[in-house]
This record gives C-alpha cells, sequence and structure tokens, in this order.
C-alpha cells in the first residue's frame, strides 16, 4: 500500500466511524421518543434497557453506513481539494480515478459487508429485539396508588386509599396509608361478585426484599366476609337454585394480608411466535416464502371459479337443467327450455325475480369477499418479496452513496462539517424518501415490486456518475464565479439584441 492510499484511508475513517455512531444514536432517541412512557412505567432494569438499546443499534446499522459513506468520502476529497493535495496529484501525475481507488475498494467491502448483515444478523436482531419490547409493552405498570382511586391492576384485588404518605424509599416498613378499602375479588368469577371487603384505618405497604411479594400491614380494621352454605339451597318457581348466605365480620387490630406479584415484570413470549414477520427472515426463507405465497395465491384465485357453483342455478348447463354440467367457460344457450322451466316452476314471476336478485347479491357478496382477500394474499406476496428485494438494495445504496459523495467532494473541495454535512442529508434524504415511496408503490400492487425496491438506487446512479464525470474534467459546478459570469453573458447577449432589433 502507497503513502498516498494511507492518507486517503486514514482521512475517510475517521468521519466514517463519527457519523456511524451519531445516525445510530439519533435513531435511538428517535426509538426512545416512541416508548418512553413504556421504559419509565414498566420499571425496566437497567440489563433488559441495554439489550434493547443494543439490538436496536444493530438494526439501524443498514440504514447508518449510506449516510457514513456519503459523508466520510465527501469529507476526505473536501479537505484534499481544499488544500490543494489534489491538484498536487494532478500535477504528479495522479488521476481522479486513481485517488479515488483506495475508497472504491472500501466501498465495495462495505457493500459486501451491509449484504451479510442483512442477511444474517439484521432478521436475529430483529427479533430478539422487538419480541423483547413487545415483552416490556404488555408488562404491567409498577404498583402505583393514587389518593382517592381504586387501583384494579392486581389480580383479585381493588385496593383504594384516602390519604398517602410517602416514607423514607430506604425504609424497610413501606408507605403509610390511611382509610383503606380492599375488595377481594371471588375466584370462581365476576358473577359471584365481591364475597371479602377489608376496612382499616391506617396501614403499611412494602414489598419483601425479592419483589415477589407486596405486604400490606393493617391497622384497626374489619373484615367483611358473605359465606354461602351448601347445605341450605332453595328453588325458585322456575326450579333456579338459590343458596342461603350468612355474613361474617371480623375485627382486627393488626392484620397482615400478603398478595403475590407473579403478574408483574416482564415475561418472557415464545419467540417463534414474531417469526413470521419478513423482517425475521434471512434471504433463502424469504425465496422459500415467497414462492409459496405466490403458488397458494394462484391456487386461491382458480377456486374462486368452482366455488362459485353453488351461487348459480343454471350458469354452468349448457342446453337446460337436465344437462349434464360443464365448464364455467361455456356460454349459456337460450332456448325453448327456458319457457319450459318457467312454466313447471312452482314459482310466480315476481318471486323468481325476487329468488334471482337474492342469488344476484350473494354472488356479488362473495364476490367482493374473494377480491378483498386475494388483494391481502398478494400483498403478503409483495411485502415478502420487497424485503428480498432490499438485501441487495441496501447494500448497492453504500457504492451509490461513494459514487455521490467522493466527485462531489472533489468538486466543492470543501472540508470539515459544515457544506460537507448539509449536502449528505440532502442526498440521504432523498435516498430515505424514494426508498420510502417506492416501497408503498410496490406494496400498493402501483408498481412491479422490483422496480419499487430500486427505484432510489436507479435514480440515484446517474446522479452519481455525472457528478463522477464532472470531477474527472475539473468542473466548477458549484463555484459562485461561473454562475455570474454566466448571469452577465446572458444580460449582455439580451442587451444587444435588443439594441439590434431597435436598429432595425
Amino acid at each position: 500500500m502507497k503513502k498516498i492510499d494511507k492518507l486517503i484511508l486514514s482521512s475517510f475513517w475517521g468521519p466514517f466511524v463519527l457519523t456511524l455512531c451519531v445516525v445510530i444514536f439519533i435513531f435511538l432517541m428517535r426509538l426512545l421518543m416512541f416508548y418512553i412512557d413504556d421504559f419509565v412505567s414498566k420499571d425496566v432494569d437497567l440489563v433488559t434497557f441495554g439489550r434493547v438499546l443494543f439490538f436496536f443499534s444493530l438494526l439501524t446499522i443498514p440504514t447508518a453506513l449510506p449516510l457514513a459513506t456519503l459523508l466520510s468520502s465527501l469529507m476526505t476529497y473536501g479537505n484534499l481539494g481544499e488544500f490543494f493535495e489534489l491538484t498536487a496529484m494532478k500535477s504528479a501525475g495522479i488521476s481522479l480515478t486513481r485517488a479515488m481507488r483506495p475508497l472504491l475498494i472500501v466501498a465495495v467491502l462495505i457493500s459486501g459487508f451491509s449484504f451479510w448483515f442483512n442477511n444474517v444478523v439484521a432478521p436475529w436482531a430483529n427479533l430478539k429485539g422487538y419480541s423483547l419490547l413487545y415483552d416490556i409493552k404488555t408488562a404491567k405498570a409498577t404498583l402505583n396508588l393514587k389518593e382517592g382511586i381504586f387501583y384494579n391492576d392486581l389480580p383479585g384485588y381493588s385496593i383504594k386509599v384516602d390519604k398517602k404518605i410517602t416514607t423514607d424509599p430506604n425504609s424497610t416498613t413501606g408507605d403509610l396509608l390511611k382509610g383503606l378499602i380492599i375488595y377481594k375479588h371471588a375466584t370462581s368469577g365476576i358473577e359471584s361478585g365481591n364475597r371479602e371487603v377489608i376496612l382499616a384505618d391506617s396501614g403499611r405497604m412494602y414489598t419483601d426484599k425479592d419483589r415477589s411479594y407486596l405486604v400490606f400491614e393493617l391497622y384497626n380494621g374489619n373484615d367483611y366476609q358473605e359465606q354461602s352454605d351448601p347445605n341450605n339451597v332453595s328453588y325458585a318457581s322456575n326450579g333456579t337454585p338459590n343458596q342461603s348466605s350468612q355474613f361474617i365480620r371480623n375485627s382486627f387490630g393488626h392484620y397482615k394480608l400478603v398478595i403475590g406479584l407473579e403478574s408483574f415484570g416482564i415475561h418472557r413470549t415464545d419467540e417463534q411466535q414474531f417469526e413470521y414477520h419478513e423482517y425475521m427472515k434471512n434471504l433463502g426463507e424469504l425465496t422459500t416464502i415467497t414462492d409459496s405465497l405466490k403458488k397458494d395465491f394462484r391456487s386461491t384465485a382458480l377456486n374462486v371459479a368452482n366455488s362459485s357453483r353453488q351461487y348459480y342455478s343454471y350458469q354452468f348447463r349448457n342446453e337446460g337443467p337436465t344437462a349434464t354440467p360443464v365448464s364455467s367457460t361455456t356460454a349459456l344457450k337460450d332456448g325453448p327450455w327456458v319457457d319450459s322451466v318457467m312454466k313447471k316452476s312452482s314459482y310466480r314471476p315476481h318471486e323468481l325475480a325476487a329468488t334471482a336478485l337474492l342469488q344476484a347479491q350473494s354472488v356479488q357478496s362473495y364476490a367482493n369477499s374473494n377480491v378483498v382477500y386475494l388483494q391481502e394474499k398478494q400483498r403478503q406476496v409483495y411485502k415478502y418479496e420487497l424485503e428480498k428485494h432490499h438485501k441487495f438494495t441496501q447494500a448497492i445504496s453504500v457504492f451509490i452513496m461513494f459514487l455521490i459523495g467522493a466527485p462531489l467532494g472533489a468538486i466543492i473541495k470543501k472540508g470539515g462539517f459544515g457544506l460537507p454535512v448539509l449536502v449528505s442529508i440532502i442526498f440521504f434524504i432523498l435516498l430515505y424518501v424514494l426508498t420510502l415511496n417506492g416501497d408503498k408503490f410496490a406494496k400498493d400492487g402501483v408498481l412491479w415490486v422490483p422496480a419499487g425496491a430500486w427505484m432510489a438506487n436507479v435514480l440515484l446512479l446517474p446522479v452519481g456518475l455525472y457528478f463522477m464525470y464532472q470531477a474527472r474534467h475539473d468542473s466548477r459546478l458549484f463555484d459562485k464565479d461561473v454562475y455570474v459570469i454566466a448571469w452577465e453573458r446572458f444580460k449582455t447577449a439580451i442587451s444587444k439584441q435588443r439594441t439590434t432589433n431597435n436598429s432595425q
């Protein structure tokens, strides 16, 4: 490796790593903004929170690679042009293409890494990240009693306190509660109602060391219970049994109520429940599923005609009501048999018309439901096929961003984080918007799936080739003086034309 290659590569890797980290951080902040309530209210521990951030940081790498490649290549050659190092290379006989060769090889390697990452790491990270996020979202919130409001998240209990006095968080005695009402719901079902109510003047609430049990220590109260007597059953006039009940009241000075907290916290869901999603599949699995979905769609579409036979009386007979059924493509022949059927029929004409109308409505409803069903099946095919193409498009977009960034840096001849950052963000947003629109058109069936998947790359590739051509010919595409001189020449030409016209 020559010194010039080492110089270019050393200038490239710093901005590349920095941009990659910044983009990953921005996407993680976007994730936190969406799910901040779930993370805060569910009392997620640091280990689980760190795992979520790790999985989703992996998912942002394929999206961050094109922008990192674009910005770092633009800054690299912008710095070389700003300090006249590109000019020195050209004067020494080194062409711009030769100066771009080391980063061209790096861009190809990054594209290969992006394809491998999308095909191997991204499905695994999607499965782990989204399944863990689902478990966090479905977990119950932490225990939080509010004054004057019944708390119903404890299974089998409804609890209300009139006043809550929060004590030292490090205290083992818990919060001091005033005016407690605790309803214990019957385990036999809600139809039996509340059979036990506990009233207490005061109490304390705390959890054990393992946070497995919630303990209420109640003082000066009563426990009211309603118990059914199975040996004393009476029957109403309609035969409904009625059990007699007895009411029991127990007074206490100190009562300890222990409630299990098994329903709180995060319970892991079987990850196989999420494997059906296209984001959790690699290229081979996507190809297999896409072929299976296409075969299923074709077989379902072909069976619609056969399934619709039940809604017709004579549609599939070619001569008369006694003829043998034929294929659905055979046209129905009109003839005297229609009149004979009308004469032999026990239905009146208006009844036949009503029957025909009912059958027609049934056929229309059946057809509409099948259209919706087939459209949904076709949409599933589009989604899996689109994800299969994205394994390649995200990798190729890295190379295209290099084709835009490297020559653009040589043309602009500005380094640092000023103009290069602005230009990079513009082209990245353009890539992102074109990709989203292409996906939408492909999923809706407006565009052919490969056309929608590759639309962004196909439109931006000529832009990169154009910048490469301009950079090789020392274009002054972004120099202000070029446009000022062109404008002055345009005004001079217009004034000359006016003078010529006036003289004539």
